[in-house]
């Protein structure tokens, strides 16, 4: 039998590839984060959307969105020469919420996007996430033009544990995204319960 610590009570070595979800609502910026953090050209599921669509997919202060992942996005970050992290982005839109099942085996967290101007959108990412035990945080991509709320504000909105930590993030930024993923990171592992029995 594997023990999540050795006999001397180290924590165990984490696994040479780590994975962490992007989810979020229909329009907040999941493409553009994982987009904006790999290293590598990002495998991109994203379709045009069509005047069919418009029923199933509101545009209500999104007007300017011009296609939606249908699927998944992928990035990848080399941290090191044994770790590798693996960003798998999710679809927003309800009909593609049964992907997020496959999506979210093996994963380690999750950063949730908020996007103020359609904050309930990111309710159900929350929900799935807390019901499942996945550790996340809620990072507040920071549109153009959209609402300034303290991460008080946010929290109480969105009805957060206070363990949860809410960040500001500018999808489009490198630096904005990989703080928003350090912010992940240390989350986990200031909840990890390896290693402390």
């Amino acid at each position: 039998m594997v023990c999540a610590s050795d006999c001397e009570g180290r924590a165990p070595e984490l696994p040479a590839t780590l994975k962490i979800l992007v989810a979020g609502g229909f329009g907040a910026g999941k493409t553009t984060f994982v987009g904006s953090v790999s290293e590598i050209e990002p495998l991109s599921t994203e379709e045009l959307l069509s005047g069919i669509g418009e029923a199933t997919d509101p545009l209500d202060g999104v007007a300017a969105k011009t296609a939606t992942t249908v699927a998944l996005d992928f990035g990848r970050i080399t941290l090191d020469a044994r770790h590798v992290l693996y960003l798998f982005g999710t679809p927003g839109q309800q009909r593609f919420w049964f992907l997020w099942e496959e999506l979210c085996a093996g994963a380690l967290g999750a950063v949730v996007l908020a996007d103020t101007r359609r904050l309930a959108d990111c309710f159900p990412a929350v929900d799935f996430f807390e019901r499942r035990g996945i550790g996340f945080i809620v990072a507040v991509n920071e549109f153009d033009g959209g609402h300034r709320y303290t991460a008080e504000e946010v929290r109480e909105a969105v009805g957060l544990d206070p363990r949860v930590p809410v960040v500001g993030c500018d999808a489009r930024l490198t630096s904005s995204g990989t703080g928003a993923l350090a912010a992940l990171v240390h989350h986990l592992l200031s909840t990890a319960t390896w290693g402390k029995s």
